[in-house]
């Protein structure tokens, strides 16, 4: 499944557009996390620990988005747009939603059915 940014495929054409899917996220940050990342932030430098969460929920709305790109028979996913958002009373929540457009695009190097007059090879 090919997953793009932009609206279109390089040498590929859209047959049918599918519909509109969505991917989303939302991860926890524990106490023992925001500790680590306050200190981080105290003494300057990047958050590893942040980072991978942030990572984490980005791949799991991905693969949302891709599951259910996959159940409509969709060959790719263009026009995809994350987004983030901080959650909760503390902020303590991290959403990532993922969405994009899918389509069908038309198959390329296939030959049209040989007639039943014709000998395969010949």
């Amino acid at each position: 499944m090919i997953l793009s940014t932009t609206s279109t495929i390089q040498g590929r054409e859209v047959e049918r557009y599918l519909g509109v899917v969505f991917g989303d996220s939302v991860l926890g940050v524990n106490v023992f996390k925001d500790l680590l990342g306050g200190l981080r932030d105290i003494i300057g430098g990047r958050s590893g620990t942040y980072e991978r969460e942030l990572g984490a929920a980005r791949d799991a709305a991905l693969q949302g988005l891709l599951a259910q790109a996959q159940s409509l028979g969709a060959d790719a996913v263009i026009g995809i747009d994350i987004d983030y958002e901080v959650l909760g009373s503390n902020n303590g929540m991290l959403m990532v939603s993922a969405s994009g457009t899918a389509v069908a695009l038309k198959r390329e190097g296939i030959e049209p059915p040989a007639s039943p007059w014709t000998r395969p090879g010949g």
